[in-house]
C-alpha cells in the first residue's frame, strides 16, 4: 500500500528527507508506521459504519459488547468503570463519558458496589442487551469481511506480528513515563 497522496517519486524524496534528518533511520519503519495508521483509520471507519444501524458510536457499542461478554461468558453481570477502562484500553475519563451517555439512553444502569459504597458498578439493561444482540451479526460479519482476504495462517501470523509490535510499543511508552 502506498501513501495515498504520494507518488513513487514523492515517496523517494520523503525517504531522502528522513535520512537527512536522521541518517541512521530505517525509512521502512516510517513507511510501516504510516501503513498501519492508514489501515487502523480505515478499520475504525468500518467499525463505526458497522454499528450505524444501532444508532451508536463504535466506542459505545464496544462497551456494550464488553458488558454482554462479561455477563454471558464470564458470569459477571456487572463491572466497575476501572475494569471497563482497562478492558477497552480507553482512558477512565472517556469511559466515564460513554457510561453517562449510555445510561441516559437507558442501555446501562449504575448500582452502588456492595463492597465499597464509594464505587459503583455498571450493568446492561434489557434494552442494552437487546441492542447488542440485534446488531451483533451485521457488525461481526463486516469485521470478518475485512480479514477474509487472509488465510487462517496469515491471520495467525498477522496477529503474532501485531502482538510483537504492540509489546515493543508498550515498552517504549512505559520507558518514557
Amino acid at each position: 500500500m502506498k501513501h495515498p497522496k504520494f507518488s513513487k517519486e514523492t515517496y523517494e524524496k520523503w525517504r531522502t528527507f528522513l535520512r537527512e534528518l536522521t541518517p541512521e533511520i530505517d525509512t521502512q519503519s516510517m513507511r510501516l508506521m504510516e501503513q498501519m495508521r492508514l489501515v487502523a483509520h480505515t478499520l475504525g471507519q468500518i467499525g463505526e459504519t458497522s454499528v450505524d444501524a444501532a444508532g451508536l458510536s463504535y466506542a459505545k457499542y464496544r462497551l456494550l459488547m464488553g458488558l454482554l461478554f462479561s455477563e454471558q461468558a464470564e458470569g459477571r453481570p456487572e463491572l466497575n468503570p476501572s475494569e471497563i477502562s482497562e478492558r477497552q484500553g480507553t482512558s477512565r475519563n472517556t469511559i466515564s463519558a460513554l457510561i453517562r451517555d449510555l445510561e441516559e439512553e437507558g442501555l446501562i444502569a449504575r448500582t452502588l458496589d456492595p463492597d465499597d459504597r464509594r464505587r459503583f458498578n455498571i450493568r446492561l439493561t434489557e434494552n442494552g442487551r437487546f441492542l447488542v444482540r440485534e446488531h451483533a451479526s451485521r457488525h461481526l460479519h463486516i469485521i470478518n469481511q475485512c480479514f477474509s482476504s487472509l488465510t487462517g495462517d496469515e491471520q495467525g501470523q498477522l496477529s503474532e506480528l501485531l502482538a510483537k509490535i504492540g509489546e515493543s510499543a508498550e515498552e517504549l511508552v512505559n520507558s518514557s513515563q
